[in-house]
C-alpha cells in the first residue's frame, strides 16, 4: 500500500509559498504543489485566478463568521473536500461545469447522506 503514497511525483509535496494582495494588503501564502494546482482548477472553473479565488474565499468566510486564523488550513481542506466531492459525483468532473452553477444546498445534501452512509 505504501508505495502507492511514497512513489508520487516529489514536486506534489514541495511546498511554495505565493504572494497576493487581501483588500490592499500583501501576505504569502504556503501551500504544496497539489494544493495550489487544485486551487488552480476550481479557480478555473469560474474563470477566476488563483488570487482572485482566494479572496472570495477568505471574504466569504470571514462573512459567515468562520475562523481565518488557520486560513491555509481552509484551502487544504477545501481543496480535499472539492475533490472528494467530486469522487462523490456531488461535483461535475467535467471541469467545464463552474461551481458557482451549481446549487450549494444540494452538494452539501449529498455530501453529508455521504458521509452519514459512511459512517
Amino acid at each position: 500500500m505504501c508505495q502507492i503514497f511514497i512513489h508520487a511525483d516529489p514536486q506534489l509535496y514541495q511546498c511554495r509559498a505565493r504572494s497576493l494582495r487581501l483588500h490592499g494588503l500583501s501576505t504569502s501564502l504556503r501551500l504544496e504543489n497539489v494544493f495550489w494546482q487544485a486551487l488552480e482548477e476550481i479557480g478555473r472553473r469560474d474563470g477566476l485566478s488563483v488570487g482572485q479565488l482566494i479572496t472570495r474565499l477568505y471574504d466569504e468566510l470571514l462573512a459567515e463568521g468562520g475562523d481565518v486564523s488557520n486560513f491555509t488550513s481552509f484551502l487544504r481542506v477545501s481543496c480535499m473536500r472539492y475533490l472528494a466531492l467530486q469522487l462523490q459525483g456531488a461535483i461535475p468532473s467535467d471541469t467545464r461545469i463552474p461551481i458557482r452553477s451549481l446549487n450549494a444546498a444540494q452538494v452539501l445534501q449529498q455530501e453529508r447522506s455521504q458521509t452519514w452512509a459512511a459512517a
